[in-house]
């Protein structure tokens, strides 16, 4: 018996995405929409049929966290004067005087939720119809299902309490609703399984709500469900100790990511409960050694028997690509070495029939090719790059030239930006006449006399409009790029692309992680073309924008054979090779963008120290080449960084942007109370979102920037990138932003 977590959903070729978009411009309906969605979910049941249970409600149009919230009647008050997708999509995205909610990252994932708000004040009337929908759809299909929902401690613990009520209030108000939902659920079928996921257990005790675990999942057993609890992404042996203790029937572990929950087996045998084994990775894309995973799972045997092991993934297929079956392009060699959403549902089915029934006749070629896979991906060539590996031996600096008291007088003098100079992050929109220059481009179906004419066109519009409008420092508006890991992952040795292995990162935006196969290394300059080009066209500072080396790893599918740290401090010497082109072309500010930095955190608090030092290193290894005056910025996405403040200031990057647009000036806090002295540009407005912010909100946010920090110290811009957004959202939002910043320079 083997079952999955939850499927990806953006569909083979990105048709939800695609749906989506067509919905939102107003090209399609409601039901078109819906339709898309039903079909999506037909065929990705179809890929579970030999699994015991299929996944229902793992499907959601845009979050499931933000699903959750929807049932429960958890509404922002708004939205309340919504109804249907408008109120739905609304919480997500916003709506015109209606800022949408906070987002940010899924645990340590690429993958983005949409932060419930919780009050008092707010009553919760429950809304069950799209999982009575999806089941029903399941049940009429012939599949018998599981239906997976997000747990009722890692709903509350994620979300966001909005006034100053105590959790406890909080927490029963949502119990009540999740109870009455669960009450509504048990009237579909008498005989029904309910994964409750609860990766918030994977971060140690919380004093909060652990003693109320047990009483919890008592209750919700003795409704009658069968009851699996999984955790993911790392250990849960202080919450598996408690739910031992539970009726639930069984405990779904993480053997990828948790290597400590195999302490947990003696008490789970003990227990007598099912063990939902997660034995092949999730979350990265190698083809599973099926030798060694079969040799874990007899260890298992060893504590429980075979009939109470159910086979499972680490976590939801949701982090990784959908097939390979489009892959025509790839090295054959490397991509025998990659295994996506559906071979590793496959992975799951021989292990499963080989741990039951040994190696028969009909599976015998399957597993003798997975050990081919594996012995002949260990013995590459293609893997080892001496030259790479040789360097890494040799010293590397890692501290800048002088202290940034000191820079930051140079640079001053250097670059005599204003004070509240505006900028912004970076890219600028991708249009889709743009897209198609670069995949007739990639398509040889023009040469590249075109192609660099378009761009060059397009960067000559970018600068004109920043200069027209009074930008203080400009950006080319990175046209050349797909993407900002994909871009430089292309032209660095040890990356491979799929043509096809797009990840939904949230709503209808997906990205195409690189894939770190071997050694890497920095053949020749990445952006020095585009950005002098971009230079040479204005007597402004133009900014050159670099993705930084711990991003590149966090949004990447990173080879297993190596240390993650080790990976980076590759990819961190040719970010370095980079910033020293940069600046001896006359380039003076370079921005190195870390928006993944926070995400690669560990769980687990034991575990953050090793991390934050090797991240450390490899961002300071990045950027200590620049010399005193070149200003070094740096980028960082959803963020809280209360806890991480320090390794903030440790960066000794000049200046920092953080996004603050959908938290007020909460988050910049944290940089006054340490006594924070570099320079910082909070978010002002929120890209995210396609509404367009007046002069008058963006004033009214810069002053409650001025409530935290001086106005010597900060600098306006954006909240993050501007590629997502169209030109008649961009242009008015950066025209109010700098006339809101001349306003405020005024008075």
């Amino acid at each position: 018996m083997s079952i999955i977590i939850g499927f990806p959903r953006i569909g083979e070729h990105r048709e939800l995405k695609k749906a989506l978009e067509s919905f939102w411009s107003g090209k399609s309906s409601q039901n078109d929409l819906q339709n898309v969605a039903k079909e999506l979910r037909k065929k990705h049941w179809s890929y579970q049929k030999n699994l015991e249970l299929v996944s229902v409600n793992d499907f959601s149009l845009y979050d499931n966290v933000l699903d959750l919230a929807y049932m429960l009647g958890a509404i922002p008050k708004r939205f309340q004067q919504y109804d249907g997708l408008e109120q739905y999509f609304g919480m997500a995205r916003g709506l015109k005087d209606s800022l949408a909610c906070e987002m940010t990252k899924w645990f340590n994932t690429n993958y983005h939720y949409v932060v419930p708000e919780l009050s008092r004040t707010d009553s919760y009337k429950i809304n069950p119809t799209k999982i009575e929908n999806e089941f029903k759809e399941a049940k009429a299909l012939g599949y018998q299902p599981k239906i997976n929902l997000i747990g009722l401690f890692t709903f509350v613990a994620l979300s966001k309490i909005i006034d100053d009520t105590d959790f406890e209030i909080i927490f029963e108000k949502i119990k009540n609703a999740y109870f009455e939902l669960l009450d509504t659920i048990k009237t579909f079928d008498s005989n029904l399984t309910i994964q409750f996921e609860e990766p918030i257990f994977t971060k140690g005790e919380d004093k909060r709500f652990y003693d109320k675990i047990k009483d919890i999942y008592n209750q919700i057993a003795a409704k009658g469900f069968k009851t699996i609890v999984i955790t993911y992404f790392e250990h849960s042996t202080e919450a598996t100790e408690i739910l031992c203790e539970t009726n639930i029937e069984g405990i779904g572990l993480d053997f990828i990511y948790g290597e400590k929950n195999l302490s947990s087996l003696p008490k789970i045998a003990q227990s007598g409960k099912t063990l939902y084994a997660g034995i092949i990775d999730g979350r990265n894309i190698w083809v599973a050694n099926l030798e060694n995973k079969l040799k874990t799972l007899e260890k298992f045997s060893q504590y429980l028997p075979k009939n109470k092991i159910i086979l499972n993934t680490s976590c939801s297929l949701l982090h990784t690509p959908f097939g390979k079956d489009s892959e025509i392009k790839m090295d054959k060699e490397i991509l025998s070495w990659l295994s996506f959403a559906r071979e590793k549902i496959t992975e799951l089915e021989i292990l499963e029939s080989v741990f039951r029934n040994g190696i028969s006749p009909s599976i015998k070629e399957k597993w003798e090719k997975n050990i081919s896979i594996n012995q002949n991906r260990k013995v590459s060539t293609k893997i080892n790059d001496k030259a790479t590996q040789e360097r890494l031996k040799q010293p590397i600096k890692t501290q800048r030239e002088s202290a940034f008291k000191d820079r930051i007088k140079l640079q001053h003098k250097a670059l005599d930006y204003p004070i509240l100079p505006t900028t912004t992050i970076g890219s600028f929109p991708q249009t889709p006449e743009l897209r198609a220059l670069r995949q007739s481009f990639k398509k040889g179906e023009i040469d590249s006399s075109v192609y660099e004419k378009g761009i060059e066109e397009y960067i000559k519009d970018c600068v004109a409009f920043q200069e027209e409008i009074g930008l203080d420092v400009l950006v080319h508006g990175e046209p050349e790029r797909n993407d900002m890991v994909e871009y430089f992952g292309e032209q660095l040795k040890g990356f491979v692309f799929s043509q096809n292995g797009w990840v939904q990162s949230y709503g209808s935006r997906c990205v195409k992680p690189p894939i770190i196969f071997g050694d890497v290394s920095r053949p020749a300059p990445m952006t020095l073309k585009w950005i002098t080009y971009a230079q040479s066209l204005s007597s402004k500072i133009l900014k050159g924008m670099l993705t930084g080396p711990v991003t590149i790893l966090n949004w990447s599918f990173v080879r297993d054979d190596l240390q993650r740290s080790d990976v980076c401090k590759q990819i961190a010497l040719a970010i370095a090779d980079e910033i020293n082109d940069l600046q001896n072309a006359g380039i003076k500010i370079i921005q190195v963008d870390e928006a993944a930095f926070k995400e690669g955190y560990p769980l687990r608090k034991e575990n953050i120290k090793t991390y934050e030092e090797w991240a450390l290193y490899c961002f300071k290894a990045s950027v200590s080449v620049a010399k005193a005056t070149t200003q070094i910025h740096t980028h960082m996405c959803y963020s809280e960084f209360n806890d991480i403040i320090k390794t903030i200031e440790d960066l000794d990057a000049d200046v920092i942007s953080i996004e603050t647009a959908r938290s007020g000036n909460e988050l910049l806090k944290i940089f006054a109370d340490v006594g924070y002295s570099h320079e910082v540009g909070p978010g002002v407005y929120d890209i995210h979102s396609p509404r367009i912010p007046t002069k008058e909100e963006i004033i009214k946010q810069i002053r409650l920037l001025l409530e935290v920090l001086p106005k010597e110290q900060l600098w306006i811009n954006p909240d993050c990138g501007l590629k997502t957004r169209k030109w008649e959202e961009v242009k008015p939002s950066l025209k109010n932003l700098v006339e809101a910043t001349k306003e405020i320079r005024n008075n």
